[in-house]
C-alpha cells in the first residue's frame, strides 16, 4: 500500500466516494459516502463522550497536547497525501501541518476566566463558563487539516465533542487526521464523518448538535445557517472574500511585488483572504501590472509532488471551469491579458496565472470572489476613489494597504470595511487574534480567546455575601 493510503474502513462497507488527485484529473483513492440515516448514532456518541469530556478541563489539555504531538509525529504520512487530493506544493502541506499542531497547542493552554460581577449589591456572582455540547465542524477543500484545527481546537478545549465533515473532494487527510488524533482523545470526542452533500446540510440541521461552525461559499452558508436555526444551534460562518489591497502613491513597486505576488496567488489563489483585485495609481499602474505579470510567468506550475513545484493545480474540474468562466466574461469585457489567461494544455486542473489589466470595475472577476490564479489589477485616480471601489462588494473579510508612510496607509486601512485589515503585507494571522469578516463574509468570531468563548454559554451564580433570615 502507497504511504499516502488509507486502510479500507470495515464500518463503511456500502457507497463510496471517489477521490480525484487535481494534478492528473484521475481517480486515485476512495472513502465512505456516508449515509443521513448513520447521523443520529454518530451524534448521539458525540453526546455520550460530552459527559466526562466537559468535566475536567486538566485532562482536555493534556490530550490537545498529545493531539499536537501525533499531528506532528504523523507528518509525513499526512503531507503526502493532502497534496494528493488537495494539490497544493508539498512543502505548503508540511507548512499546513505544523500550524494544525501549533493550533491544537494554544489552544491547550486556553481556558476561560471566571469572574466576579461587582455591582454594589450585597451578593456574590460569579460568570462561569459552560460548554455547549456536540459541535459540527464542516470545513472546505482548500485548507483541511489547517481549517479542521480552527474549529475543532477551541471547540475541545472548551469541552465540546466534534463531528467533523471535510469536503467530499479532500476526505483522505481529514481522515487520517481523526485516525491520529483518535490515539490521544477519549472515544467518540472527535468523529470524522465524509460524504456528499446534502450530508454536511443535514448533520448542521441535526438536533443534537448546539454549535455549527462553516467555512465555505456564500449560498451554502446560507443553507447551513437556515439548517442550524431549525434546533435553534449556535452558527460561526467564515463565508469566504474578495479582498482588495490598495497600493499608494509612494509605494515602492519593486520592494513590495513579490509580496504582493503571493499574497495573491498563494495556494492557486485558493485562499478565502487572498488578494483578489488590486487598486494602484494610474501613474504607477504599467510598473505594477508589469512586476506582476514577470512573477506570473516565472512561477514554476506543477504536481505538489514533484520537486520545485511552487504553484499546484487547482483543487477540481468544477473550481477550473468557475476561473476560466470569470476570465473569459472579463476578456469578452474588453479586459487584456499581461500573464496568463488561459488553462494550461496538460492533464489535471491547472489554469496559468494570470494578471489582468483593462478590466470593467463591474466585471464578476472584480466583484465576485474567483478562488484561483487571476488577479485583475485597476488603476484609480484618487484615494477616495480606490477606497470606494475596495468596499463596493458583498464581501468584507479583509484588505491591505501598501505605502512607505506607514501613517497615511493605516488612516487608509481604517476606511475598509473588513474584518482584518493590513499594511504592506496581508493573510497574516497570528493564533491569538480574532478571525472574522463584515457583510456577506460570515457571522460570528473565530481565532484566539475570542474562538474558544464562541463554544462556551456563560453561566451565572448569584450567592449572598452572608446568610439571611
Amino acid at each position: 500500500m502507497a504511504p499516502y493510503q488509507l486502510a479500507p474502513d470495515p464500518a463503511s462497507p456500502g457507497e463510496r466516494l471517489t477521490v480525484l488527485d487535481p494534478a492528473t484529473g484521475e481517480a486515485f483513492d476512495e472513502a465512505p459516502d456516508q449515509r443521513a440515516q448513520e447521523l443520529d448514532a454518530v451524534v448521539h456518541r458525540a453526546h455520550e463522550a460530552w459527559r466526562s469530556w466537559r468535566t475536567d478541563p486538566a485532562a482536555r489539555a493534556a490530550a490537545l497536547l498529545a493531539s499536537a504531538d501525533a499531528v506532528e509525529a504523523a507528518g509525513a504520512r499526512l503531507a503526502p497525501l493532502l497534496t494528493r487530493e488537495q494539490g497544493k506544493p508539498l512543502t505548503e502541506s508540511y507548512a499546513e501541518i505544523a500550524r494544525t499542531a501549533a493550533r491544537l497547542r494554544w489552544f491547550a493552554a486556553s481556558a476561560p476566566e471566571t469572574r466576579t460581577i461587582a455591582d454594589g449589591r450585597a451578593v456574590h456572582s460569579e460568570i462561569r463558563w459552560r460548554s455547549l455540547g456536540p459541535v459540527a465542524a464542516v470545513v472546505p477543500w482548500n485548507f483541511p487539516l489547517q481549517l479542521a484545527s480552527a474549529k475543532l481546537a477551541p471547540a475541545l478545549a472548551a469541552g465540546n465533542t466534534v463531528v467533523l465533515k471535510p469536503s467530499p473532494f479532500t476526505p483522505l487527510a481529514t481522515r487520517l487526521l481523526g485516525s491520529v488524533l483518535s490515539a490521544a482523545l477519549p472515544e467518540g470526542v472527535l468523529t470524522v464523518i465524509t460524504g456528499r452533500e446534502p450530508l454536511g446540510a443535514l448533520l448542521a440541521s441535526h438536533p443534537g448538535i448546539r454549535h455549527v461552525t462553516f467555512t465555505g461559499s456564500v449560498p451554502t452558508g446560507r443553507s447551513v445557517a437556515a439548517g442550524a436555526a431549525s434546533g435553534l444551534a449556535r452558527v460561526t460562518l467564515e463565508l469566504g472574500g474578495n479582498d482588495a489591497a490598495i497600493l499608494l502613491d509612494d509605494v515602492d513597486v519593486e520592494r513590495i511585488a513579490d509580496r504582493l505576488f503571493w499574497a495573491a496567488f498563494r495556494n492557486c489563489g485558493q485562499v478565502c483572504m487572498a488578494v483578489k483585485r488590486i487598486y494602484a495609481p494610474a501613474r504607477l499602474h504599467g510598473r505594477v501590472v508589469e512586476a506582476l505579470a514577470e512573477r506570473a510567468k516565472a512561477v514554476v506550475v506543477g504536481a505538489g509532488l514533484d520537486e520545485g513545484t511552487e504553484l499546484g493545480p487547482l483543487n477540481n474540474a468544477a473550481q477550473l471551469a468557475r476561473v476560466e468562466r470569470y476570465t473569459a466574461r472579463a476578456l469578452a469585457d474588453g479586459a487584456g491579458v499581461a500573464a496568463g489567461g488561459h488553462r494550461l494544455d496538460r492533464p489535471g486542473y491547472f489554469h496559468a496565472p494570470t494578471v489582468l489589466t483593462d478590466v470593467p470595475p463591474d466585471s464578476p472577476v472584480v466583484t465576485e470572489e474567483q478562488f484561483g490564479p487571476v488577479l485583475p489589477v485597476l488603476p484609480y485616480g484618487t484615494v477616495d476613489e480606490a477606497v470606494e471601489a475596495a468596499n463596493a462588494t458583498r464581501f468584507g473579510l479583509g484588505g491591505s494597504v501598501w505605502g512607505t508612510d506607514l501613517d497615511r496607509a493605516e488612516a487608509v486601512a481604517g476606511r475598509l470595511e473588513c474584518g482584518t485589515a493590513w499594511i504592506n503585507h496581508h493573510a497574516e494571522l497570528s493564533l491569538a487574534q480574532p478571525f472574522a469578516g463584515v457583510k456577506e463574509s460570515g457571522v460570528g468570531v473565530a481565532g484566539g480567546p475570542w474562538g474558544l468563548y464562541g463554544n462556551l454559554s456563560p453561566f451565572v451564580v448569584h450567592r449572598p455575601q452572608e446568610d439571611r433570615p
